[in-house]
């Protein structure tokens, strides 16, 4: 079993706890919590408006404000490369 145990300290604030459990992605508490999510973000449309983002840290690092004109979607991306063969001349 995976167990990352996080030295608390003064200085730790909550979203470098989050991203400390983010750099640490084959705990199992966060290999449980994106296998989840997975499965819900298969459910539901490709397209979807969120009413506050998953990693709230990381949307704050990228500017994210929680004020009126910030809109949050999920989009749905396909995996893998180019099927058709792009010609080169």
């Amino acid at each position: 079993q995976r167990f990352i145990y996080l030295q608390p300290t003064k200085t730790m604030g909550c979203y470098k706890y989050m991203e400390e459990l983010f750099r640490h992605k084959q705990s199992d508490a966060l290999r449980f919590l994106l296998r989840v999510r997975a499965w819900e973000y298969r459910q539901r449309p490709k397209m979807v408006r969120c009413t506050k983002p998953s990693r709230t840290d990381k949307a704050h690092r990228l500017g994210y404000k929680a004020k009126q004109g910030y809109v949050v979607v999920r989009c749905g991306v396909r995996r893998g490369g180019r099927k058709r063969q792009n010609h080169r001349g």
